[in-house]
């Protein structure tokens, strides 16, 4: 039997869970919680790192946060730590969310310098703070357009995307539109690992700014021409997001429940968020999305807003092609001690 999360009726409840163990077919998420993880809407780093800890050491089911890590990665891996910076540091991945992830990879022996803290542009990065982070621990800070997009790995889609600057194609001759979305040449040269980090944050199109969009859309060019179709999203993500160079390495998923901002999408708006001062860890990133999509309708019900169409579609469709479980009867959340 699974268990769900259980729909409160205050605004900033924690959300609460039974335990259950995982069957054939389902997909197992660890919620770490406690009440104190966040201060006036800011993450108490010592708290995370608790956090951190006890939610990876149940998941994995290993005695210690570094066996656990060891069981994720080798350390030879090259490892690149996809965050979501656009919203800032309030709003977006959170500094002491990543840094108690990097703290615990270059404890177990993974290199500093194999480790990258990335996403699609690095002015987001730099103004979320990343940059400051990467300087404190000597780790790689990149970016999607920076680094570049690869010639020979690409996403076709018979919707036309106008070409923008940074895009592949942009600026060759005879050329103002195309099908394609080349992935970035971190996720098909530089990474061997993926560990993806995103807030609970709504996305008025895909209902939450979760794994799917942040690691799916931050990963290729000429994206614009699915980003304000929810109709097209739906399609276009899963079939995105399944590319092997994407799927294929992606090891951890950490949902950011800190903090549930649940109107807002890429703008701050702490007047529509909550605490939750929760982590969210799992190996299967629909189903984290999934349980993300019903908290922040939850937490718009409480509110008294209305609610949007939510484009259950997209994560139909991402488990049909055996990303992960959509299912909410088929999802099992699992308290860490």
């Amino acid at each position: 039997m699974s268990a769900l999360l259980s729909l409160g009726s205050s605004a900033g409840a924690a959300v609460s869970f039974t335990s259950s163990s995982p069957s054939q077919g389902s997909a197992k998420v660890v919620i770490a919680q406690d009440g104190g993880a966040t201060d006036v809407f800011r993450a108490v780093p010592g708290i995370v790192d608790q956090l951190v800890g006890r939610g990876l050491v149940h998941l994995t089911q290993k005695t210690n946060a570094t066996a656990a890590w060891l069981s994720l990665v080798k350390t030879n891996d090259r490892v690149g730590i996809k965050v979501y910076s656009a919203p800032g540091s309030d709003s977006g991945t959170r500094i002491p969310v990543v840094a108690s992830v990097v703290r615990g990879l270059i404890a177990a022996g993974v290199p500093a310098t194999n480790i990258t803290l990335w996403d699609r542009r690095i002015g987001d990065l730099r103004a979320a703070g990343f940059g400051v982070l990467a300087e404190q621990f000597g780790v790689k800070l990149a970016s999607s357009v920076d680094r570049g997009f690869d010639e020979k790995v690409f996403y076709e889609n018979s919707v036309l995307g106008n070409l923008l600057f940074g895009d592949l194609e942009f600026g060759r001759k005879d050329t103002t539109v195309s099908r394609r979305s080349y992935l970035t040449e971190l996720i098909t040269k530089d990474f061997t690992k993926v560990i993806s980090i995103t807030p609970l944050l709504n996305h008025n199109e895909a209902s939450i700014t979760g794994h799917l969009t942040s690691l799916g859309l931050g990963s290729a060019d000429n994206i614009l021409r699915f980003e304000g179709n929810g109709e097209r999203l739906a399609t276009a993500l899963p079939e995105l997001f399944g590319q092997p160079q994407i799927a294929d390495k992606g090891v951890l998923y950490i949902t950011d429940a800190l903090i549930c901002q649940y109107q807002g999408e890429q703008r701050s708006l702490l007047h529509y968020s909550v605490p939750l001062n929760q982590l969210w860890f799992s190996k299967d990133p629909v189903a984290l999305d999934s349980l993300g999509v019903l908290e922040l309708e939850r937490q718009r019900d409480v509110a008294k807003i209305p609610q949007p169409k939510l484009n259950r579609e997209l994560y139909a469709n991402a488990e049909l092609l055996e990303l992960g479980v959509a299912n909410l009867k088929r999802i099992v959340t699992e308290n860490a001690q």
